[in-house]
């Protein structure tokens, strides 16, 4: 890291003026240069050396050409150890990172937010054996902003520039300024888990954090179900024909992302889904009239297009989708005081002690107690209205949909009381 005295200037007022000097916060360097990126047999292996020669836990990140690739694998990935310095790894020069993996060890992982990149680092042989997340240790202790940045700046303060965070991440060769920016990702991960380590101990919160982390390690994504109802501006849309045509068009987008790798949008946008579901273009000179069907994607894959919307008029009614998908959980809460009067009451009161709680413990309550666990529980609560039975019934509940003992310590007996006194 480079000396702070170094980087900090202040900016005074006029001489006529109150003047109030201003700190600049220092900027974040990386303390040894940039390293070369690995890509060569050789080379892994000899960071591999040194990262199992390291020691103490492993900081690690990884860049995805989110915004540019249909897939989320992964295009660089970064580490830190103690004794090993930071490597910049280019994983698509290598058919496997098995070498990487068993350098680790047990060591442990620090991440932040580590569900965004364990899924691409797992692609690669990349899994931790144990880990801690910067994001979700800073979601714990209640900052009220917790991306990587501002934590940094709060806890450590440094500033972190982030002006490549949208770059095209597959670009080979990757320039220098977005290398140093990657690196930076990981130079104060160690010094960053530090202090959020003591400051959990101190607030008590050590252990929750630890189940918190543990949970996330087992983390895999869950496919999106009718996923083409995420389609941004689809209540634009009036009537089942039209819903129709924007499931067969996002279908078939998705499908031809998938084939190109590149990202959907980059074919055609929502805005041109929705305002072709609505219109129903019958020829190709009414489909580029449409708005939003201009560039290349729209015009050289006309006939895919075209192809989607016949697709949805050829269907039959019995077929069309419905305005709302199915759902196995429950309804909409503004829905329930209409279907069940009685399980409104419950959830009312459930969240009121649920956000009691959070300002207790000085938790956002979605950490305290995950929203769609609160409201499954109360939805279908257990039939039993005999006090401990019905704890020990909501106890079970809550672990079966995955809430950690932590959360169900502090919770059930809240949510307890909710089923009671809303049927009184």
């Amino acid at each position: 890291m480079a000396d702070q005295d170094d980087n900090r200037t202040a900016e005074v007022g006029s001489p006529d003026a109150d003047q109030e000097e201003t700190v600049e916060v220092p900027l974040l360097r990386l303390a040894d240069g940039l390293p070369p990126v690995i890509e060569t047999d050789e080379a892994l292996a000899s960071y591999c050396a040194a990262v199992a020669a390291g020691s103490g836990p492993i900081a690690i990140d990884a860049e995805r050409a989110s915004g540019y690739r249909y897939s989320s694998r992964a295009y660089l990935i970064q580490v830190k150890r103690t004794g090993a310095g930071i490597g910049l790894i280019d994983p698509i020069a290598f058919d496997d990172l098995r070498p990487l993996q068993e350098a680790f060890g047990d060591a442990e992982w620090i991440l932040h937010a580590a569900t965004q990149d364990l899924p691409c680092l797992g692609e690669v042989g990349l899994r931790p054996a144990s880990l801690f997340d910067t994001e979700l240790a800073g979601r714990l202790l209640n900052y009220p902003r917790v991306g990587l940045a501002t934590l940094v700046e709060t806890l450590i303060g440094v500033q972190m520039l982030k002006e490549h965070s949208a770059v095209d991440w597959s670009t080979r060769p990757l320039p220098d300024p977005w290398l140093e920016y990657a690196a930076l990702d990981v130079e104060v991960l160690v010094e960053l888990r530090q202090i959020l380590v003591d400051q959990l101990t101190e607030a008590g919160k050590l252990d929750w954090a630890r189940q918190e982390f543990d949970h996330v390690r087992a983390f895999e994504p869950s496919p999106r179900k009718d996923a083409w109802r995420r389609t941004s501006g689809m209540h634009k849309v009036r009537g089942r024909r039209s819903l129709a045509a924007v499931k067969t068009l996002w279908e078939a987008r998705d499908e031809l992302a998938a084939e190109r790798d590149v990202t959907p949008g980059r074919l055609i946008p929502d805005s041109a889904i929705v305002a072709a579901a609505s219109a129903l273009p019958k020829d190709r000179g009414a489909l580029m009239g449409t708005q939003g069907f201009h560039g290349r994607g729209a015009s050289r894959y006309a006939k895919i297009w075209l192809r989607a919307i016949e697709d949805a008029q050829a269907l039959p009614e019995d077929q069309l989708p419905t305005r709302n998908g199915r759902s196995d959980g429950p309804p909409v809460p503004r829905a329930w005081a209409d279907k069940d009067p009685v399980a409104a009451r419950r959830l009312e009161q459930a969240r009121a002690s649920i956000a009691e709680l959070a300002e207790q413990h000085d938790l956002p309550p979605e950490n305290l107690l995950t929203p769609d666990h609160l409201r499954r529980t109360m939805w279908t609560p257990p039939a039993t209205r005999e006090p401990v039975a019905l704890l020990e019934a909501v106890i079970d509940q809550l672990s079966a949909l995955g809430s950690r003992s932590w959360q169900v310590g502090l919770t059930a007996p809240a949510l307890t009381r909710a089923i009671l006194d809303a049927d009184d």
